[in-house]
């Protein structure tokens, strides 16, 4: 377990110093002012024609040479620098040989610490690249999701001012049918139906009555 541990440290130091060593071997370092160094130049775009020609990005440095008791280098702003205001630098460097490295995108200012030198153009813009492939990406917003369909039914249409709109047509009923009775079978009871054998035996009753009457 411990001889694991220790193999995966030295392996994410050997990763650090890869990293470095990589990082280290694509960074550049520009002297400023190329071999006459910092000094004043002979024309007033001189160093704005040395930056415009250079491309510096996050991780490079620039190398300032000068004499360091007759010169220096400021970190100044942007007013300071259209000014030449050496009274509150954002960063001062006076041991002759300055390496300055560059952390962030956007502009840097440069003055020299000399007034004067300063008047006569001794200083510089530099604009940082925001990666170091020198790409500016934009992030591309997502398209945004069509509306979702109303599910609510489409309102009437309305009528035109000064007019009522059309009344609904009245509703109608159906006729009433009176329902037909229907007739009853009628029942005949056993006194008003006879039967042919009861109409048979009145027959032979009435002939014995009669001649019985008639022997007397």
């Amino acid at each position: 377990m411990v001889r694991n541990l220790k193999n995966m440290m030295l392996r994410g130091f050997g990763l650090v110093c890869l990293f470095m060593i990589v990082n280290k071997a694509h960074a550049r370092e520009f002297a400023v002012g190329g071999a006459k160094g910092w000094t004043v130049p002979s024309g007033s775009q001189v160093y704005s024609h040395w930056a415009e020609q250079s491309r510096f990005q996050i991780g490079d440095s620039l190398l300032f040479v000068y004499q360091p008791n007759q010169d220096s280098v400021l970190q100044v702003t942007r007013d300071a620098y259209d000014s030449c205001n050496t009274d509150a630098p954002t960063a001062k460097f006076a041991d002759g040989k300055t390496s300055f490295a560059l952390t962030n995108s956007g502009p840097y200012y440069f003055i020299s610490g000399n007034k004067d030198n300063c008047k006569k153009s001794e200083k510089v813009v530099i604009i940082v690249m925001a990666d170091r492939n020198g790409n500016n990406a934009t992030s591309s917003s997502p398209p945004s999701p069509a509306p979702a369909p109303s599910s609510l039914p489409p309102s009437p249409a309305l009528a035109p001012s000064g007019e009522s709109p059309p009344s609904p047509p009245p509703m109608t009923e159906p006729p009433f049918e009176t329902p037909t009775p229907t007739p009853t079978p009628t029942q005949e009871t056993p006194n008003n139906a006879a039967s042919p054998s009861s109409s048979f035996l009145a027959a032979l009753l009435g002939a014995a009555f009669a001649s019985t009457l008639f022997l007397h």
